[in-house]
C-alpha cells in the first residue's frame, strides 16, 4: 500500500467562473493572508538559520538548530491547516520525531532532528514564500479593485501554484515518510489479523473439542457407574465414547491443520496444497514448481493460507457448473507468485467487507498484492504476489 500524491477528485477545486463562488472568496483570503504569514516564517527561518550556524562553534549552536528545526514542523502544520480550510488541499501530516527515551539518548536524537528532512523543507518554504507572499498579496489586492472580471481567473492561477507548493514542501513526500506510513497501515492489519485468529481458534476449541470432551467425560463417568449392574450397557456406552474420541481428535487434527499443518513443515508448499486440494469440493490440479528452494516459514504459512482461503471460496461459491479448479506456485525473481483458477460462476470481488479483501489486507501486510479476475459467467482468476524471502 503506497502513498500517492496525486490530485483525488474530491481536492480538485471546482471550474472557474467569472461569478464569484466561496471557494473563490477563501482563495482571495488565502492569498491575502500569504503575505504577513510569510513575514513571519521569512523571519522565523533567517533568524534561526543564522543564529544556530553563529553559535555552531559553540555548545548551544547545534541543540539551538534541532529545536528551531523542531518549531519549523508547527509552522508547517499551520499552513497545511490554512492551506486544507482555504484552499481545500488535503495533505498527509508528516511523522513525528521519537523523543530522546525512545531515540536511545539525548545525542541520536539530536542527530535525527539535525537531519530531520520535513524540517528543511518547512524551513525552505517560509524563505521562497516571502517573494510570493508580496506578488500574491499586491494582484490580489489590485484586483479586487480594478481587475474584477479577469481575477477569479488570476486567483485561481496564484492559488493553484500555492496547492503545488503545499503538497510538494509540506507533505511527507519523502521514500522514508512514505514507508513508515506503510508500515504503521500494515502493523494495524497484522493487530487486527492475530486477534481475529486468536478468537476463532479459541471459539472452535470452546464450541468444538472442549464440548465434545466433556460429553466424553460424562459419558465414561456413567459407564463406570453402570459397569458392574449392567455391563452390557456399559460395553455400549464405553463403545459410544470411543467414537466421540475418534471425532474429537479429528476435530483437535483439523484445528492444527488451520494453525500450520505439519506437512507444511516436514514436506513443504506441494504436499500441503496438495492435502488441501483434496478435501475440495471440485477436481484440483496443484502445481508446484519450486525446484529445489523453499521461501522462508512465514511466507510460507501465508502462501499455504491464502490458497486454503481461495481452495474454500472455490468450494462455496464456484457454483454446480464448476468442473475443475488449478493451483499454481512458482517463483519470479525476488516474488512467490500464487494463481488459483476455476471454471464456475465467476462475479467474485474483493469489494470491502468480503473475504478476498481481507486476503488482500493480509498479503498487504508483507507487501504482498492479491489481483482478482472474475467476470461474470467466466469463473475466477485469482494472483496473490508475495515477496520471497530465504528460509532462515
Amino acid at each position: 500500500m503506497t502513498l500517492s500524491h496525486a490530485i483525488p477528485d474530491n481536492d480538485r477545486p471546482p471550474p472557474v467562473r467569472a461569478v464569484f463562488s466561496a471557494v473563490t472568496w477563501k482563495e482571495i483570503a488565502y492569498l491575502l493572508s500569504n503575505l504577513p504569514l510569510a513575514v513571519v516564517g521569512f523571519v522565523y527561518a533567517v533568524v534561526m538559520v543564522s543564529t544556530a550556524g553563529g553559535l555552531s562553534v559553540t555548545a548551544i549552536g547545534i541543540p539551538l538548530l534541532a529545536c528551531g528545526l523542531y518549531l519549523s514542523r508547527h509552522l508547517g502544520r499551520l499552513d497545511r491547516a490554512r492551506a486544507r480550510g482555504l484552499l481545500g488541499v488535503r495533505v498527509d501530516e508528516p511523522t513525528p520525531i521519537p523523543g530522546p527515551k525512545r531515540s536511545g539518548g539525548f545525542f541520536p536524537w539530536l542527530w535525527t532532528s539535525i537531519k530531520d528532512p520535513v524540517g528543511w523543507r518547512t524551513v525552505l518554504y517560509q524563505l521562497i514564500r516571502l517573494p510570493w507572499g508580496v506578488l500574491t498579496f499586491t494582484v490580489a489586492l489590485t484586483g479586487l479593485f480594478v481587475l474584477w472580471p479577469v481575477l477569479p481567473y488570476l486567483v485561481r492561477l496564484m492559488a493553484n501554484v500555492d496547492r503545488a507548493m503545499v503538497r510538494g514542501l509540506l507533505s511527507p513526500s519523502d521514500d522514508l515518510e512514505r514507508r513508515i506510513a506503510e508500515l504503521e497501515s500494515d502493523r494495524g492489519v497484522v493487530v487486527d489479523t492475530a486477534a481475529a485468529d486468536l478468537r476463532r481458534i479459541e471459539r472452535d476449541l470452546h464450541d468444538g473439542a472442549q464440548a465434545r470432551l466433556v460429553a466424553l467425560a460424562m459419558g465414561l463417568g456413567l459407564a463406570k457407574e453402570k459397569l458392574l449392574e449392567d455391563p452390557e450397557g456399559a460395553a455400549a456406552m464405553v463403545d459410544e465414547a470411543h467414537g466421540e474420541v475418534k471425532l474429537a481428535l479429528q476435530e483437535l487434527r483439523d484445528l492444527a491443520r488451520g494453525i500450520h499443518p505439519a506437512v507444511l513443515t516436514d514436506r513443504g508448499l506441494d504436499a500441503a496444497l496438495s492435502s488441501v486440494a483434496a478435501r475440495c469440493v471440485v477436481p484440483v490440479k496443484v502445481v508446484v514448481d519450486l525446484p529445489g528452494a523453499r521461501p522462508a516459514e512465514a511466507i510460507e504459512g501465508i502462501a499455504y493460507f491464502v490458497v486454503s482461503e481461495l481452495l474454500q471460496n472455490v468450494s462455496k461459491h464456484a457454483g454446480p457448473g464448476a468442473r475443475g479448479a488449478t493451483v499454481e506456485v512458482w517463483r519470479a525473481g525476488a516474488w512467490l507468485m500464487l494463481r488459483v483458477s476455476d471454471d464456475g460462476r465467476g462475479g467474485a470481488s474483493a469489494a470491502g467487507g468480503s473475504g478476498l479483501a481481507g486476503l488482500a489486507e493480509r498479503l498487504g501486510a508483507v507487501d504482498g498484492v492479491l489481483v482478482v479476475d472474475s467476470p461474470a459467467g467466466a469463473g475466477t482468476v485469482v494472483t496473490a504476489e508475495l515477496p520471497w524471502r530465504d528460509r532462515g
